[in-house]
């Protein structure tokens, strides 16, 4: 018995010893604590992570009726409107033109995938002091400066600016990520069907509509489906860039801002309505990816036919 355990020359052992230090990690940093934090959504637990006040649904029917918690999935969706089509080209139309380069193709990968690298909150504090800081020094200013323009408060005065600051750090720091999984679906597609392809006289957008996005069609789903999700889980430049004014803006506060700022901050520690804020997030995502799969699935059931 103890022989079959242990596999063929100990292989299980070692699949084991490989295994076991990921799934410690994962188990005490991802599935307990959403496990306790589904504890918590259930009871009156502020400035506390023991509670004894039983609530029931009461967090989260607070939440449903919370107009700032449901302005920030309001937040959310407008963020997700502009990072996610974009970013999605932006990385489409990189991988399509590295892909087509006879030379130096190693070279650009990594240059437009070393931001991936970058802290987001360091990127989140470099904009805000270097590139949209509102002074009439800072690095975008002195361009509108030098070319006859007035300095801009970007991330205040009371107008909407701050939205180019959040779509352009977060779209830096990830479209070279994307771009890397198109290019790995584009080397997927067989170089006989760009062939006959040609035999056949297509070329330019016609190529791209009828063989490469097709063929594309796994990579993209997972390209945005990470997409959505990044997004709802957008908080470090939001955060680090605007609590810098003092108040969040109208529409400066996504869902993990407006829970982080329940659970631990402005003195309340609400643990319990933070949980139940986490799950229904979670459980959005869970919606969300169980519908993309079905309309996939539909899609490849129909196309199949």
């Amino acid at each position: 018995m103890l022989k079959r355990l242990r596999g063929r020359q100990g292989r299980n052992l070692w699949f084991l010893a490989f295994v076991a230090p990921f799934f410690l990690g994962l188990a005490a940093f991802v599935y307990v604590p959403i496990a306790w934090s589904a504890y918590l959504s259930f009871f009156d637990a502020r400035n506390t992570v023991t509670p004894t006040k039983f609530v029931g649904l009461g967090n989260y029917a607070y939440l449903l009726q919370d107009k700032l918690f449901l302005n920030s999935l309001l937040v959310f969706a407008i963020f997700a409107i502009f990072i996610v089509p974009l970013t999605y080209v932006c990385s489409l139309g990189l991988a399509l033109l590295l892909n087509n380069l006879k030379y130096g193709q190693a070279f650009f990968r990594s240059v437009f995938f070393i931001p991936t690298a970058v802290s987001y909150v360091i990127a989140a504090i470099i904009w805000r002091f270097v590139f949209f800081n509102g002074a009439r020094f800072g690095m975008i200013n002195s361009f509108i400066r030098s070319a006859g323009g007035d300095p801009v408060n970007w991330l205040g005065g009371g107008n909407n600016l701050y939205w180019v600051a959040l779509v352009s750090v977060r779209l830096w720091l990830q479209v070279g990520f994307y771009m890397i999984l198109f290019i790995a679906g584009l080397n997927q597609i067989p170089r006989e069907t760009y062939e006959a392809a040609a035999l056949d006289g297509a070329s330019g957008w016609r190529l791209l509509r009828w063989i490469t996005l097709p063929q594309l069609r796994a990579a993209s789903v997972a390209v945005l489906m990470l997409l959505f999700i990044n997004a709802f889980q957008a908080f470090d430049e939001f955060f680090n860039m605007l609590s810098s004014i003092g108040q969040y803006p109208p529409y400066g506060r996504p869902p993990l801002v407006h829970l982080y700022l329940i659970a631990f901050g402005g003195g309340q520690q609400d643990l319990g309505v933070g949980g139940a804020g986490t799950i229904i997030l979670t459980a959005i995502i869970v919606v969300f990816g169980l519908g993309q799969n079905w309309v996939l699935g539909r899609n490849e059931r129909r196309g199949a036919r």
